[in-house]
């Protein structure tokens, strides 16, 4: 009896095993990365014509880009550092999700009305419309802010969800960039349809002709979008608060056990290249490797280029169909490097993190300083660049192969690679 007294007490002394979230879970958690990247598409084929429209001069259009690298630099950091912080009782992240997709909602539609609260304040005629670039920088800032409030604790809550789970870890940043890629197609899909206005009569006013009322169109969609995809994933988790003595649930409504075995097998088949790649290779070989690979398609890009030239293509003459399909190959080929570019570093980030001492918010904020400062530079040096050696995007092309050599060797060699222990579940 004494015997099994003690079994007893040490059985009731074993710690619980965390139940793992199940991976539709973090399909619903990651979906806002889908109505992030729908506005940012949207955002980047429509908004520089609507610049020219307003009046805006090329010169200063560049400048009004820098918005998004210049509020990433300050604001990612400061927000994912507040995140990590935050005792709200909705929890850590979810907060600055749904406060930074409100912003998003509202500078949108600032921005699309910009030409008709310009009207109203005065602008008058087919030229500069002061008023109206003034609203619509005023807007263009908050988007690029909101963005950058959104986007980190998004990172970051996944991070919370899968903890020292790094398989899951690895397969939640890989939905991430799933549904970038999702909303990316969304976006330049919709902003490629020149008959919106039509959907949203009431878009076309005075102010506002038929190009200013589809981008006004889209960004009604968008709205929508971004508010749909932010209920979905933050419904998804139901956040421990900070210093709350219970946090062995992060998820909502899954109990022990209730994972279904059949929609699990599916996922894993259906991503099955992550459960392979980084456990076999290390994640920051395969990170090194993507990277040389996007070393090649700029050396390619080169070559396309000094073909075209070579065989008289000048001008808006057309190129011989061989030099379209070779570009269109290339640029299909760079969705790899860049798939990967979007999970695997955010992912090894927040599996390494715990030894460092920072939290998930400021590490993913950290980690978008690497983004935004070659953004800045390429911003500002891109141009003359490329008037010293007699113009075109060649010297572009030709740093960013350097760049991303360089970044490949780094991450072969520098990372170490170590395969985490899978954690056992409980049933």
């Amino acid at each position: 009896m004494p015997a099994l007294e003690a079994d007893g007490h040490r059985v009731r002394a074993r710690p619980a095993v965390r139940t793992r979230i199940p991976l539709r879970q973090l399909l619903r958690v990651a979906s806002v990365a889908c109505g992030i990247q729908f506005g940012w598409a949207l955002q980047l084929s429509l908004l520089t014509p609507y610049v020219q429209e307003l009046g805006i001069p090329h010169a200063w259009a560049s400048i009004i880009w820098l918005c998004g690298p210049l509020s990433g630099l300050v604001v990612q950091p400061l927000v994912g550092h507040m995140s990590d912080r935050c005792t709200s009782r909705y929890g850590r992240r979810r907060p600055f999700i749904v406060v930074g997709a409100a912003c998003i909602a509202v500078s949108v539609l600032i921005i699309g009305f910009s030409a008709d609260i310009g009207w109203l304040l005065g602008d008058r005629g087919g030229g500069i419309r002061p008023r109206a670039i003034a609203v619509f920088v005023f807007g263009f800032w908050i988007l690029d802010v909101a963005n950058n409030v959104t986007q980190g604790p998004c990172r970051a809550l996944l991070a919370d969800l899968t903890e020292k789970d790094y398989r899951r870890t690895r397969v939640a940043n890989a939905y991430f960039s799933l549904f970038m890629a999702v909303g990316n197609v969304l976006g330049y899909a919709i902003g490629s349809l020149s008959y919106l206005f039509k959907v949203f009569p009431f878009s076309i006013t005075p102010a506002c002709n038929v190009n200013c009322a589809n981008l006004k169109s889209a960004f009604f969609i968008d709205t929508a979008f971004i508010a749909i995809t932010t209920c979905i994933s933050i419904s998804a988790a139901q956040e421990i608060p900070l210093g709350s003595s219970n946090r062995t649930t992060p998820f909502a409504d899954e109990g022990p056990g209730q994972s279904s075995h059949i929609e699990e097998a599916f996922l894993w088949e259906l991503f099955g290249a992550f459960k392979y790649f980084p456990g076999k290779w290390g994640a920051g070989f395969v990170w090194g490797i993507s990277s040389i690979l996007m070393t090649l398609c700029f050396l390619a890009m080169l070559v396309i280029t000094f073909v075209n030239k070579s065989i008289g293509v000048v001008g808006h003459d057309s190129p011989p169909d061989g030099i379209v399909i070779a570009a269109l190959a290339i640029f299909a080929i760079l969705g790899v490097p860049l798939a990967i570019t979007y999970s695997v570093p955010y992912a090894l980030v927040s599996s390494r993190i715990e030894s460092l001492g920072l939290g998930q918010g400021l590490s993913m904020g950290v980690l978008n300083l690497a983004i935004v400062i070659p953004q800045v530079v390429v911003s500002l040096g891109s141009g003359p660049w490329d008037q010293l050696f007699g113009g075109g995007n060649a010297p572009a092309f030709a740093v960013a192969g350097v760049a991303s050599l360089a970044s490949g060797l780094v991450a072969i060699l520098a990372i170490p690679r170590s395969t985490a222990q899978k954690p056992r579940a409980v049933t």
